[in-house]
C-alpha cells in the first residue's frame, strides 16, 4: 500500500524538521515540505498530498490565501487541510476554517498531541492507513475503540449510550476544535430527525458525569469543544 503524502508548509526550519521527524520517521509518511506559501502551493500540485498543514504567518503568501487558493481548484477540493496557529489567534483560526481548512493545531506543538490530530483527520477521512483505521483513539485516560463501539478508563468500561457515544467520538475526532450546535445535531442525529433543544445538553451532561468534567469544554453562544 502507498504511503500517505503529506505536505508542510512552514517558514521556520526547525519547525519543518521537528514536524516531519514525528511524521516520517516515527509514523512512516511520506513527508514533503516547502518554507512559503507560494513554494508550499508549487509542492502540492506537483506532488498532490493527502493532507496539507499550514502555518498561517509565513513570507509571500500566508497560509489562509494559499488554502483559499487550493480550495479552488477541483483537484484539492478533497485534500485535509489543517493549520497551525497561536494558541491565543482566534481571528486567525476562525479565517483559516472560513476559507476551507479542515482543522487547526496551536503551537507551541506536542508531539503526541500534534500526531493525534493528524491520525484523527485521516481516520474521519476514511484515508488513514490500513494498519491504523481501526486503531484506538487514546486522549488523557480515556480509550476510545470506534469497532467495538467502547471506552475504557484503565481496567474500566465506561458505559455509553449509543448517541453519547457518538457526540464523544466526534468532539475527540478534532480536539480543540468547536462544533457548532447545528453541526453536531447533524451529525450526530441527522437532518431529518426532529429532537428538543436541550438534547445536546443533557447528552454533554451525562458525558461529563461518565468520563469527567474537564474534557469537554462549553463555548458559550457557539458549542462544544474536546481539550485534554
Amino acid at each position: 500500500m502507498d504511503k500517505v503524502k503529506i505536505l508542510i508548509v512552514d517558514d521556520e526550519p526547525d519547525i519543518l524538521e521537528f514536524l516531519k521527524y514525528n511524521l516520517d520517521k516515527e509514523e512512516g509518511f511520506e513527508v514533503f515540505t516547502a518554507q512559503d506559501g507560494e513554494e508550499g502551493i508549487k509542492v502540492a500540485e506537483r506532488e498532490q498530498p493527502t493532507l496539507i498543514i499550514l502555518d498561517i504567518m509565513m513570507p509571500k503568501m500566508d497560509g489562509v490565501e494559499v488554502c483559499r487558493h487550493l480550495r479552488a481548484k477541483p483537484e484539492f477540493e478533497h485534500t485535509i487541510i489543517t493549520f497551525l496557529t497561536a494558541r491565543d489567534e482566534d481571528y486567525s483560526q476562525i479565517a483559516a476554517l472560513d476559507v476551507g481548512g479542515d482543522d487547526y493545531i496551536t503551537k507551541p506543538i506536542r508531539p503526541r498531541v500534534f500526531l493525534s490530530r493528524i491520525k484523527a483527520l485521516l481516520r474521519r477521512s476514511g484515508r488513514a492507513p490500513e494498519s491504523d483505521s481501526a486503531e484506538i483513539i487514546r486522549v488523557g485516560d480515556l480509550a476510545i475503540d470506534r469497532e467495538k463501539v467502547n471506552v475504557t478508563r484503565g481496567e474500566e468500561t465506561i458505559d455509553l449510550a449509543k448517541k453519547e457515544f457518538e457526540l464523544l467520538y466526534l468532539l475527540v475526532s478534532k480536539p480543540g476544535k468547536v462544533f457548532s450546535r447545528d453541526e453536531i445535531f447533524n451529525k450526530v442525529w441527522g437532518t431529518d430527525v426532529i429532537v428538543g433543544n436541550r438534547t445536546i445538553d443533557v447528552h454533554i451532561r451525562k458525558l461529563r458525569e461518565k468520563i469527567g468534567d474537564h474534557y469537554i469544554k462549553t463555548i458559550k453562544g457557539i458549542g462544544y469543544k474536546f481539550e485534554f
